[in-house]
C-alpha cells in the first residue's frame, strides 16, 4: 500500500510481535452498507446511513463517559429515530424493529474469510471484541456471517457495560485470555478503536475501508500495519510478526 506522508514513523508506538489479534466485527468484518436499502426506502437516500452510523459511534461513547449504559441496539434504534426527526421523517415501530434485524444479521465483507484464512494459516490467534451485545438464544452477527469458524472466542462489551474505546474493554479482553496487553493487536476498520487499543498497550491494524481512513495527526499513535482490505492488511502483518 502506498505511504501515507502525513504519518510519521515515530508515531507508530513500538510493538512487539503480537500473536493475538482481536478483531473488532461491525463494519471491519461485516458490512454495514448492506443496510443501505433500509435507508433508502425510510429516508429516500442511502447515504443517511453514514450519518445515523456516525450518531450511533457518538452517543456509545457519550454515554459510557456519563457513566451510563444502554445495549447497541438501544442506542442504535434511538438514534434512528433521533435522525429521523432530524430529516422530518416518522421512524414507525416496524422501521426500527427492521433496523433491528439488519444489525444483527449484516452479511461478511467478501474479503473477509480470504483475509482471516492468511492470518489462521500463518499461526495467529484470532478473537473478536464487539459492542454488539449478546443475543441469547440466536447466533451472534459474527455466527449469521459465517465468519465464527475463525475465531476461539468472542468477546462483547457486555462484561464491562462500557464501550469501546475504553481501556477496561480492551484489558478485559486481555485478562481474559490471561496475556499481556502487549502480546495482542487490535484491528479495526475505525481509527477510534485502534487508539484505544494503542492506548490500552496493544498493537493496532487499521482496515481503510469505504468512509475510513486514517488520522495523520502528529503525536497520537498510528497503526502499525495497514491496509485497504483485509488481504492486504494480513499480508503486512504477517510481513512484519511472522
Amino acid at each position: 500500500m502506498a505511504r501515507n506522508p502525513d504519518i510519521r514513523d515515530k508515531d507508530k508506538w513500538p510493538a512487539g510481535r503480537p500473536s493475538i489479534l482481536i478483531f473488532d466485527v461491525n463494519e471491519t468484518l461485516i458490512d454495514f452498507e448492506s443496510m443501505h436499502p433500509l435507508f433508502e426506502r425510510v429516508f429516500g437516500d442511502k447515504r443517511v446511513m453514514r450519518e445515523w452510523l456516525g450518531q450511533l459511534i457518538m452517543y456509545s461513547m457519550t454515554i459510557t463517559l456519563a457513566g451510563l449504559y444502554k445495549d447497541y441496539w438501544a442506542i442504535g434504534g434511538g438514534c434512528f429515530q433521533m435522525v429521523g426527526a432530524v430529516h422530518g421523517i416518522e421512524i414507525k415501530p416496524e422501521d426500527t424493529e427492521a433496523l433491528r434485524q439488519a444489525m444483527k444479521t449484516m452479511p461478511a465483507h467478501e474479503d473477509a474469510a480470504t483475509g482471516l484464512g492468511l492470518l489462521k494459516e500463518a499461526g495467529f490467534r484470532m478473537v473478536t471484541l464487539t459492542n454488539s451485545p449478546p443475543t441469547p438464544g440466536s447466533k451472534t452477527p459474527l455466527e449469521n456471517a459465517g465468519l465464527d469458524r475463525f475465531f476461539e472466542r468472542q468477546f462483547n462489551i457486555e462484561a464491562c457495560r462500557a464501550y469501546e474505546p475504553l481501556n477496561s474493554v480492551y484489558h478485559m479482553v486481555a485478562q481474559e485470555l490471561d496475556v499481556a496487553p502487549g502480546e495482542c493487536c487490535m484491528v479495526a476498520t475505525h481509527v477510534w478503536d485502534t487508539i484505544g487499543g494503542q492506548a490500552a498497550g496493544m498493537a493496532a491494524g487499521l482496515v481503510t475501508r469505504p468512509g475510513n481512513a486514517a488520522l495523520p495527526i502528529p503525536g497520537l499513535p498510528q497503526p502499525n500495519a495497514i491496509g485497504r482490505d483485509l488481504p492486504e492488511l494480513a499480508r503486512d502483518m504477517i510481513r512484519q510478526w511472522r
